[in-house]
């Protein structure tokens, strides 16, 4: 069941219900922004709606030069189809005869993409006479899903028929996206982008035309972009940031985004001097890449977490009742708790848009 919203459009921020999730509509317009201009249309943007799960924010993101999104999970797919996006990337495999049946359920309605690593999987999907651009996804560090580089993709592709088009390579480094040093970042992404090319340049001595390679985040792109070797760029977190990218050390090409996103909490307990217990836990902010931060407060650090309650600790400590905004640790699964964006401008509610693709795992 949907919850109800904590708030209203028209309230102040401090008559906001806790916990909550605040998006900063100034600052998460300018990540949309600086992001294509950083891009400059070298390139095509496919948004990762995996990040929001909102179609109101893929509708924006498109707005601002994006062709369409990608997801992880068909559920997530059907989530933006629904919110009327025209244009999804499942990049992920889709394995399974229920998610493939509504896989092409979906391609009826929209232009449908989806990741492949394994003939048998491909063989299913050419069963269900969907017509899907299907992307070879190639193994370039992330020690997941793929296939290495080499004859392995070109046996792949040669199995890509009927009602199935060969759409290109997916080449996702998702470890390269927190290295903390810049330089560290972009050797990875040259050694993917090696990879890329050498694949590529298979691909064409066997015939096989590789009409797009699409791939890279929030913490790499513009190596993407630089390298050549991508066409098309896959960032998600760029429009909220969170407190563990803010840990990378940032440099250009890459700009800096700003935190938008944001959990309001509440002081609900003073146990103690220089402490203070809020009511956002684990239930309201992911904490699998560190506690959330606490935001333009000098000297309180959020230090520990229960289900239900966080502690903030330091000096000088807020009050009994008084509102506080963290910075979530790690954005996408903090979003994955709400129902409802609250979205503030200038201190007050401006609108709320529903996160119709919560809980979308299946």
């Amino acid at each position: 069941m949907i919850q109800k919203p904590p708030a209203s459009v028209g309230q102040r921020l401090d008559e906001v219900d806790t916990p909550a999730l605040v998006l900063d509509l100034d600052a998460f317009e300018r990540n949309l922004a600086a992001l294509q201009r950083s891009a400059g249309g070298r390139v095509r943007v496919r948004a990762h709606a995996k990040t929001h799960k909102c179609p109101e924010i893929a509708r924006r993101q498109i707005a601002f030069g994006a062709i369409g999104v990608c997801c992880q999970k068909v559920s997530e797919a059907e989530a933006m189809v629904e919110g009327g996006i025209q244009d999804v990337l499942v990049s992920n495999e889709i394995v399974g005869a229920q998610k493939i049946a509504r896989l092409a359920a979906l391609a009826e309605r929209a232009r449908i993409g989806v990741c492949v690593d394994n003939a048998e999987n491909l063989k299913d999907l050419r069963d269900s006479k969907a017509k899907l651009d299907v992307y070879i996804e190639l193994e370039v560090g992330m020690r997941r899903c793929g296939v290495p580089p080499g004859e392995a993709v070109v046996a792949l592709a040669r199995e890509v028929s009927g009602n199935l088009r060969f759409a290109g390579l997916q080449a996702y480094h998702g470890r390269a996206q927190h290295v903390r040093s810049l330089a560290e970042r972009k050797a990875a992404i040259e050694r993917a982008a090696s990879a890329v090319r050498e694949t590529k340049e298979l691909l064409k001595r066997n015939a096989i035309d590789c009409p797009i390679v699409t791939g890279a985040g929030s913490g790499t792109y513009m190596f993407e972009v630089e390298s050549g070797a991508w066409d098309e760029i896959q960032p998600g977190s760029y429009v909220f940031m969170d407190a563990d990218y803010a840990r990378n050390e940032w440099a250009a090409p890459l700009p800096r985004f700003e935190h938008a996103l944001f959990v309001l909490s509440t002081v609900m307990s003073r146990p103690a001097a220089g402490v203070a217990i809020v009511d956002a836990g684990l239930k309201a902010s992911s904490v699998d890449s560190g506690m959330p931060s606490v935001w333009q407060r000098p000297g309180l650090a959020y230090t520990r977490t229960s289900d239900e309650h966080g502690c903030i600790e330091g000096a000088p400590p807020p009050a009994l009742g008084e509102k506080i905004l963290l910075v979530p640790g790690h954005c996408d699964p903090t979003v994955n708790l709400y129902d409802w964006y609250v979205c503030v401008r200038n201190g007050k509610v401006e609108a709320l848009w529903p996160i119709t693709a919560r809980g979308a795992v299946y």
